[in-house]
């Protein structure tokens, strides 16, 4: 409730303030300061992803410019040595504007990638773009392996997707999903939400070659999977667990790092920090009570 009422007086925010709820989950405004935060998570024996933050440009140009950044931070994750990949969104891409030069882009980018030995992860955004995404992803994939895709578990489309994804011998991201969807396409209760994420989880790795990344910050969840491969003896090389930078759960991380698990860490960074952060926020109002919650010590 608390959430929701805020919503609307999100964008009245002081920058200054939102700034400081931002700084703790985003790695600064240059590709320099996200460098830095990748090069202590690597001394902490975890991996990292890169996401230039920004979504739905609506110029060519811009979309442009999108790509050059990442193609910086692939020649500069090589130059360094860094155990990092990259995350993109289509729409930053130009998707909303462009499908063709769209798909060009990321496909120029994935041939970089593989060129320096790399990988590239294509975000999932809201349902408009689903299967746009995951089409543009499956032509990509055709060319090059070193390009994985992701689910959103509170999708009620997502089952059928991962059965496809798991006969195709997929790299896949499961999350629970963010975006504020219809209850016609998208469970919303918190245990359906749960057990469909272990669903997604079993379904992907009967495949023979699938390779799972677990994104959660849900412990319980965290746990289950951990349960889940062990159970499976699913070889070490074909899961990962990931985590929001920032998130309160590094506890657990480090645990599952001493467990012999790859952990990697999303690590957003970008001009686009205010503009980004504002419109999670107004996307999804548990967020807002979250960040009330936790970062001012209100109890909601």
């Amino acid at each position: 409730m608390i959430g929701r009422a805020i919503v609307p007086f999100l964008g009245l925010v002081p920058k200054g303030v939102v700034r400081s709820i931002a700084k703790r989950y985003v790695a600064g405004e240059t590709l320099e300061s996200a460098l830095s935060v990748v090069q202590r998570l690597n001394q902490s024996q975890m991996w990292a992803t890169l996401d230039v933050l920004g979504e739905n440009t609506r110029f060519d140009e811009e979309a442009d410019e999108t790509l050059k950044a990442y193609m910086e931070c692939l020649e500069a994750i090589s130059k360094l040595g860094l155990k990092s990949n990259i995350s993109i969104k289509l729409t930053h891409f130009g998707l909303r504007v462009d499908q063709e030069k769209t798909r060009n882009r990321v496909l120029s980018l994935v041939e970089k990638a593989h060129e320096l030995n790399n990988f590239v992860r294509i975000d999932m955004e809201d349902s408009s773009v689903t299967q746009l995404t995951l089409d543009i992803y499956r032509y990509v994939r055709e060319r090059f392996a070193n390009v994985g895709c992701v689910l959103q578990a509170y999708l009620k489309r997502t089952v059928e997707d991962a059965k496809i994804l798991a006969s195709e011998g997929a790299n896949v991201r499961i999350c629970k999903g963010i975006y504020n969807e219809p209850k016609e396409i998208a469970y919303k209760k918190r245990d359906e939400i749960r057990n469909k994420y272990l669903e997604v989880a079993e379904v992907l790795l009967e495949g023979a070659d699938t390779h799972v990344a677990f994104a959660t910050h849900d412990l319980y969840l965290i746990e289950r999977c951990v349960e889940i491969v062990k159970k499976k003896q699913i070889s070490s090389d074909r899961f990962e667990f990931q985590a929001l930078l920032g998130v309160p759960v590094e506890e657990t991380l480090k645990r599952l790092v001493q467990d012999g698990c790859k952990v990697r860490v999303y690590v957003p960074f970008g001009k686009e920090w205010y503009p980004y952060s504002v419109r999670r926020l107004k996307e999804n109002p548990r967020i807002a009570s979250y960040v009330i919650k936790h970062l001012f010590g209100f109890g909601v």
